[in-house]
């Protein structure tokens, strides 16, 4: 399977997500840029998920029927052609990082898969379904992973 580049400029791999794109800041989704899409893609699917949460996965963001020949989203905005879903908060879209207090840094993990066919999700996806759904439809994927701590 080939590799999607992924990053963003607003934080590097593995570094602090800004407060603006938190809970306790703005909540204002952060931009990425994605290159290497496959031929053959019909969709991108985004996900950002905290599996430091003390509940199992948290989904911050899902993201479906993203147009396979885009290259990004800007701050705040919703990806082209993508259909937003309810987000752990109970919010369709972006849900910040809001980590319990003192409960040490958490990763937010952002994956951008691109599909052979769309994804069999209904209602309210968790991010163990999203994760199923991709399964078998995968041709390429990248990881942009973001801390943050309370």
């Amino acid at each position: 399977m080939t590799a999607i580049e992924l990053t963003s400029g607003m934080f590097a791999d593995h570094e602090e997500i800004p407060r603006r794109h938190t809970g306790e800041g703005e909540d204002v989704s952060p931009s990425l840029t994605w290159s290497r899409v496959p031929d053959g893609t019909s969709e991108l699917v985004l996900l950002c998920e905290d599996p430091d949460a003390p509940g199992g996965s948290f989904l911050h963001w899902l993201v479906t029927g993203i147009d396979p020949r885009s290259t990004g989203v800007a701050e705040g905005e919703r990806p082209p052609g993508g259909q937003e879903w309810p987000n752990g908060f109970g919010r369709v879209g972006w849900g910040g990082p809001m980590p319990p207090p003192g409960h040490g840094t958490h990763r937010y993990f952002f994956r951008l898969w691109a599909v052979s066919e769309p994804l069999p999700l209904h209602g309210k996806p968790t991010v163990d379904a999203v994760h199923r759904a991709v399964k078998g439809r995968e041709l390429a994927s990248g990881v942009l992973v973001g801390t943050y701590q309370r």
